[in-house]
């Protein structure tokens, strides 16, 4: 399953240079499917929609940091555990219970990402 940021975020920004694939935004920053991945313009996702790659996505929580579920891999296929659960001081991250994947299907994901 994906990782999110609770409210109990203090937006100390710890996290957001952990991520592999650049999923974690700063709050209010809109956010874009390109950024951090090898996905370039108009591209297809995961589930094979058609997407812009390089379009500005709202953000996805005004407030506190937030991580983009579809560019989200629980760290698969680069390290052994999500580090920015591992890094954040308040454990604020954590699993997303009702985005479930398993770790096929993450590992799909990020080489989806990053074209391996």
């Amino acid at each position: 399953m994906a990782i999110k940021i609770t409210d109990a975020c203090i937006n100390c920004g710890a996290c957001e240079p952990e991520c592999p694939n650049n999923a974690i935004y700063e709050g209010a920053m809109p956010w874009k499917l390109s950024d951090g991945t090898n996905l370039k313009g108009v591209t297809k996702d995961i589930k094979g929609n058609e997407v812009n790659a390089e379009l500005n996505m709202d953000a996805i929580d005004d407030e506190v940091y937030y991580i983009v579920p579809s560019k989200c891999t629980e760290c698969v296929g680069f390290h052994e555990e999500p580090q920015c659960a591992a890094v954040c001081p308040v454990d604020c991250c954590i699993p997303n219970e009702n985005i479930v994947e398993s770790e096929e299907e993450l590992l799909k994901k990020q080489r989806h990402l990053h074209n391996k």
